[in-house]
């Protein structure tokens, strides 16, 4: 492997930074150009000199837009934190919620939501009257791609792997583009309909296995952590359905001989919880931690750590 060539931090023009930063911001020359009210040779020529001096193409022309090479993501979240901290030590500007117009997108499944918005629309009222918020659904378990191209601002969910994968390079000892934050821990319980053959009696792990079961996957995938752990024990269950939404998964189970397996807290906000029996899981299954994940371009940002306090005072609250 080719190793860059050694940079004079000294002889560096930081302005190519900044431009560096807008074009992996936008992915596109022409509208990095307008967000520096550049040209875009102007953008063009900086990009070329930041190649030569760190030795690397950086971004390639792609269709549509930009390609950013495996060395510009790696050095993209260290400049942009940078330059952020820059620019709030010599121009802050404190965020004000109750003057503030800003729109945030927050990514998370419905069940989350149906959680977390109530106490999110109560604080708008009362402390941010003209600022929106956005929901997008959550459909991965892994949305570093979503924030890093700012598709959404925050992403609230249950990210095991990334989590793990965070702390394993922060003790390699790489720059850690994310940041997270505990929100609450969840516990997952099957649920079926009122007058289910399996609602009387004890479920067993082999009734459990043998009865037909709805899944609710973000991405279709047609097996998640419970089917996991049943592997664990060399176990499987059939899954014939697959859906999205935990909304949807409630709604069918009340009309269904399915068995589906729901957040425990969510059950009770569905309006369906009348109609619902929930029964514990039986077998063991990792903890349901959710986290709030942001990209650390946005660590500093006032606007962006009013949003996340807001977050974790409405889980406060839901979970209280």
């Amino acid at each position: 492997m080719t190793k860059p060539p050694a940079v004079n931090f000294r002889q560096l023009d930081l302005n190519l930074l900044r431009v560096f930063d807008a074009v992996m911001a936008e992915r596109h020359l022409t509208r990095a150009a307008e967000r520096l009210s550049l040209t875009q040779p102007a953008v063009s020529n900086a990009l070329r000199r930041l190649r030569d001096t760190l030795g690397d193409d950086l971004l390639r022309k792609s269709a549509g837009g930009m390609s950013p090479t495996p060395r510009a993501q790696a050095l993209w979240p260290a400049v942009r934190e940078a330059l952020q901290k820059l620019e709030q030590t010599l121009a802050p500007q404190a965020f004000n919620p109750a003057l503030a117009n800003t729109s945030f997108v927050l990514a998370m499944a419905d069940a989350t939501a149906a959680e977390l918005m109530p106490g999110l629309a109560d604080t708008l009222e009362r402390e941010a009257p003209k600022v929106s918020l956005r929901v997008v659904p959550l459909t991965t378990r892994d949305p570093r791609r979503l924030l890093q191209e700012e598709q959404a601002h925050l992403a609230v969910g249950y990210f095991p792997a990334v989590l793990a994968d965070l702390t394993a390079r922060h003790q390699a000892g790489e720059v850690i583009g994310f940041a997270h934050q505990r929100l609450y821990d969840g516990q997952y319980v099957c649920v079926m309909r009122e007058g289910h053959p399996l609602a009387r009696g004890p479920l067993t792990l082999d009734r459990f296995c043998q009865a037909r079961h709805m899944l609710v996957s973000f991405s279709g995938r047609p097996f998640g952590f419970v089917d996991e752990a049943l592997a664990a024990l060399g176990r499987e269950r059939r899954v014939v359905l697959t859906v999205n939404q935990f909304f949807t998964a409630g709604q069918v189970v009340t009309q269904s001989n399915l068995l589906t397996v729901l957040p425990r807290h969510f059950v009770r906000v569905t309006g369906m919880a009348d109609q619902l029996v929930l029964r514990e899981l039986p077998l063991d299954v990792p903890t349901v931690h959710v986290d709030a994940l942001w990209h650390r371009h946005a660590q500093h940002d006032s606007a962006h750590q009013w949003l996340r306090h807001a977050v974790a005072q409405a889980a406060q609250r839901a979970f209280a």
